[in-house]
């Protein structure tokens, strides 16, 4: 797999796809729409993230965050964020850390 090939850009909201899952770990290619879900998050386990393609900015714990090609982010546990804004096409990698 390329983790730029065969992508599926919607037109309101992010697409979802597991690349691995085992033992607690969950990666994830996410790709972006320029139309966000402006939905807030709250997850009970640590989540790092490294934005491969686009850019988008976070609202994480109340502050504005934007990132770039490049931009790592780690999001604690229980910590509030969403996604505010979106370029079309923006492609994110993430790792779910669910057993730490």
């Amino acid at each position: 797999m390329n983790i730029f090939e065969n992508l599926n850009i919607p037109k309101v909201g992010e697409n979802f796809e597991a690349l691995y899952e085992k033992d607690g770990i969950l990666i994830e290619r996410i790709i972006s729409s320029d139309t966000p879900d402006i939905k807030e998050y709250s997850q009970p386990y640590d989540e790092w993230l490294v934005l491969l393609k686009g850019e988008a900015t976070l609202e994480i714990n109340h502050e504005m965050i934007l990132l770039e090609v490049g931009d790592t982010k780690l999001i604690k546990k229980d910590t509030p964020h969403k996604v505010i804004s979106t370029k079309k096409g923006t492609i994110w990698l993430c790792i779910h850390l669910k057993n730490r």
